[in-house]
């Protein structure tokens, strides 16, 4: 079953990553995971935003 995608989620996480991103600690290796996580996070949020645009678009179009 595929999981539903959670934005307030993913948002959350793409804070964190950008937290360690800035962090001098982090390691380039480290820095190069994270970067390829958040391209699939950024994907996952504008997906859903294109949905909810959709979903308005309707609407306003179907209340017309």
């Amino acid at each position: 079953m595929e999981e539903k995608f959670d934005y307030a989620k993913a948002v959350a996480e793409l804070e964190k990553i950008a937290a360690k991103v800035e962090d001098p600690a982090t390691k380039l290796d480290d820095i190069d995971a994270l970067v390829v996580r958040s391209n699939a996070l950024l994907k996952g949020c504008r997906a859903y935003l294109r949905t909810v645009r959709e979903k308005i678009d309707k609407l306003d179009t179907d209340q017309a």
